[in-house]
């Protein structure tokens, strides 16, 4: 008989989760059993998974006897409560919040960088933050190849980072501003219909948001690259799902836009977008529903005398390769 696993997924009934659940599916995980987790509101509540409806189970501490593991999309505070439980039960829980992403003891995994590190869990592998997965994914051949040495990123984020109910109100928005109604934002802190603003997750002292730091103590631990210099500013925008990025990249070595190219071709996750002369390059409609991060806009940055700085642009699906298909692929490796 073939090997199976006892899967659970807390936080099975957001956007999240629901990826998680459908990418379970169509990767073929070999799913003996899946247990469906989520707040007492959502009991009873029924999904599909291979043709069968679940119904969703209250998140407990005794939720996770005799699952191996436990898919965890549920928020910080949550992943924080339950981390014991999830270990103690013999578990391995791979968490997609904030909570544990810079612990020194807890691996921060993508696949495609940095899949050797899930050999030193103890329990908890997280998951990065979506806009720093997407990046990384592009980024790390081109630094393996010429020695990434400084990075300034621009994200361009949808909706979908916020959660289901911010789709819904971009959605909503859009279509009260089309009919004249005045709108109100409930989900962000500004209106996000036909707007974008410079603000994702915290102000802090130093000026930048949470979101922007996390980009960069996240990228550094991935890449295992301590001293990596990076800044970031984070926009909202009126996007539905799929994030973009627009990265300066400055190496140790020259590197020219068809070197560039030549790497991304053959690189895992990513795939190429960069025909200008036909109008192709990344755009987040495209990325929806897709695995991998398209990269384009590939050109040799007109501010420097040499050649060792490239500008690109990128989109990945924040749902997915973000969230729930980087945490499925972990759960590959495992």
């Amino acid at each position: 008989m073939a090997k199976g696993y006892h899967v659970a997924i807390a936080g099975a009934t957001g956007a999240v989760g629901i990826e998680m659940i459908e990418t379970l599916e169509k990767r073929n995980f070999p799913v003996k059993s899946l247990r469906l987790l989520a707040s007492a509101r959502s009991v009873g509540k029924k999904l599909k998974f291979k043709g069968s409806e679940i119904a969703v189970e209250e998140l407990k501490t005794d939720s996770f006897k005799g699952i191996d593991i436990a898919l965890f999309s549920a928020g910080a505070s949550r992943s924080k409560d339950f981390a014991k439980a999830v270990v103690d039960s013999g578990a391995v829980m791979i968490d997609n919040s904030s909570a544990f992403r810079m612990d020194e003891g807890i691996p921060l995994v993508v696949p495609e960088v940095n899949p050797e590190d899930v050999k030193w869990h103890k329990g908890i592998i997280a998951n990065p933050n979506c806009s720093t997965i997407i990046m990384v994914v592009a980024v790390n051949p081109l630094h393996k190849a010429k020695k990434l040495q400084r990075l300034i990123a621009s994200t361009y984020q949808a909706a979908s980072g916020a959660g289901a109910q911010a789709m819904q109100e971009l959605l909503d928005q859009t279509r009260d501003l089309l009919a004249g109604k005045p709108v109100t934002a409930k989900a962000f802190a500004h209106r996000i219909g036909f707007n974008l603003f410079p603000h994702i997750d915290v102000f802090l002292e130093n000026g930048y948001t949470k979101e922007e730091m996390k980009m960069l103590y996240e990228t550094r631990k991935i890449m295992h690259l301590p001293e990596l210099q990076l800044s970031c500013t984070c926009v909202r925008v009126p996007v539905l799902r799929a994030h973009s990025e627009s990265l300066t990249l400055e190496f140790e070595n020259e590197i020219t836009p068809d070197e560039a190219r030549a790497i991304l071709a053959k690189s895992p996750g990513v795939q190429l977008r960069d025909d200008v002369a036909n109008k192709i390059y990344p755009m987040p409609v495209e990325a929806s529903g897709m695995y991998d991060v398209l990269v384009g806009r590939i050109r040799q940055n007109c501010s420097r005398s040499d050649k060792r700085c490239l500008d690109i642009f990128v989109s990945g699906d924040q749902l997915l390769k973000g969230a729930a298909l980087n945490a499925v692929q972990i759960a590959e490796i495992l």
